[in-house]
């Protein structure tokens, strides 16, 4: 067991509290990582608000990469000093889900999950939750093995973690979740991170349109750089009719990466018949959905969630490392800001600025 710095949730609206935590040595199947770097991602905001519930104290983040420290007894792939990115869907491998290439969808999670002593706990020997069994906010983490992937050289740790949560998630919902077709029309509701990483991803399937829509002038400049090839400002009028003016008519697939009913609702109104509404972000507890039953039964439009990408993280993990180092996957012109850990809570503020694609987190400064 070993001492280190986090910065701890202790209430819901309250700022993070950085102080010192013990993290647990490494079981069987586990390996410690000293992180170096962790995006911030609105996903983190839903537990530090409330929107979404979770136990307290935790530690939350979750993009994260690092150094491998130390390895369990029976991990065999990894070895201290190989440069890591987390894929946060721990699976077990064997079960239908994972077997059909869907490990972000295993069934046996319960069975895998961490015990019987916590990994991270106070100075007091008092447990401490991690938000998705990672806990990325503190300068040493615990993950299984399956959940690592060997970052390839020439891919910066800064940029890497980037592939552990808003690559993967939005580029995967456009290759294994709707499955866009080259050719097709494409429309993301939400320019942040992960609609950046969908306009991305539908760019690299050949969308013949990609329409970007945010209510942010500054975000909708940066979605012409990731493969816009038209913008909406949703807050200037209604965007269906705005989308149907400039293409014709609606469009083939079309993603929300805000994550709440109003715009879950629009992307499926953005569809054209036959088309596909898939609804990546992630909404607050309680958030139900109401929509027009003639869109499905006349009209034939689906409606699909996709969660971390729909498919097997550590597989597309480097596949999409892969792509960076080819040029046709841009990271480096999503990090806006890299700030030191002491700013993590700054950083947060810094997010709701229409200029920040993704704010990343040094935990070593």
């Amino acid at each position: 067991m070993i001492d280190t710095q986090a910065a701890v949730l202790t209430a819901v609206g309250a700022p993070l509290e950085l102080t010192v935590i013990r993290v647990d040595d490494p079981e069987p199947h586990e390996v410690r990582v000293a992180v170096t770097n962790v995006g911030l991602c609105h996903s983190d905001l839903h537990y530090m608000t409330g929107t979404v519930p979770t136990a307290l104290p935790v530690v939350v983040g979750h993009e994260v990469a690092g150094v491998v420290e130390a390895v369990g007894s029976q991990v065999s792939g990894l070895r201290p000093g190989d440069r890591v990115v987390g894929a946060l869907t721990p699976s077990c491998g064997r079960c239908t889900n994972c077997e059909a290439g869907r490990s972000t969808q295993c069934r046996r999670l319960a069975e895998i999950r961490r015990r019987p002593r916590p990994a991270f706990q106070t100075t007091d020997g008092e447990p401490i939750e991690r938000l998705g069994d990672v806990g990325a906010f503190s300068r040493h983490v615990l993950m299984r093995e399956n959940s690592l992937v060997k970052l390839p050289d020439g891919v910066p740790l800064h940029v890497g973690c980037l592939l552990a949560c808003c690559v993967i998630t939005g580029v995967g919902a456009v290759f294994r979740g709707a499955r866009v077709r080259p050719g097709s029309t494409v429309a993301v509701i939400g320019c942040g991170g992960v609609g950046s990483a969908i306009i991305q991803g539908a760019r690299l399937a050949g969308a013949s349109a990609i329409v970007a829509i945010d209510l942010d002038d500054a975000r909708l400049k940066a979605a012409r750089g990731y493969g816009a090839t038209h913008v909406i400002n949703g807050g200037d009028g209604d965007p269906v009719a705005d989308l149907h003016r400039q293409l014709g008519g609606g469009v083939d697939y079309a993603f929300e990466a805000v994550g709440s009913a109003r715009t879950a609702a629009t992307a499926l109104a953005l569809v054209r018949p036959t088309g596909t509404a898939c609804l990546v972000g992630i909404a607050p507890g309680g958030t139900e959905l109401s929509v027009p039953a003639s869109d499905f039964f006349f009209e034939e439009k689906r409606l699909i969630g996709s969660y971390m990408g729909s498919g097997h993280a550590r597989e597309d993990i480097l596949q999409f490392a892969r792509l960076y180092q080819q040029g046709r996957l841009l990271l480096d012109e999503m990090v806006t800001r890299v700030i030191p850990f002491g700013e993590i809570n700054e950083g947060f503020e810094e997010m709701k600025s229409g200029d920040v694609t993704r704010v990343v987190v040094d935990l070593q400064s």
